[in-house]
């Protein structure tokens, strides 16, 4: 990392503003990916607690 004295003496990371809104987007990505994945856990559940679908007897398994 390249690093530059600054005028009031203190030591800057030069790196820095071209990363600046990698973070932020990132998080954004992660939010919308967390709601997904909420909304498809509670679409599984919902299926889990419905009664179990009876089909009807095909005369295999005598």
């Amino acid at each position: 990392m390249s690093q530059e004295a600054a005028p009031d003496g203190a030591v800057h990371d030069t790196s820095a503003p071209e990363q600046e809104g990698a973070p932020k987007g990132l998080l954004q990505q992660m939010e919308e990916l967390m709601a997904a994945l909420n909304a498809d856990l509670t679409q599984l559940d919902a299926d889990l607690q419905q009664p179990p679908r009876t089909s009807p007897p095909t005369g295999e398994d005598s």
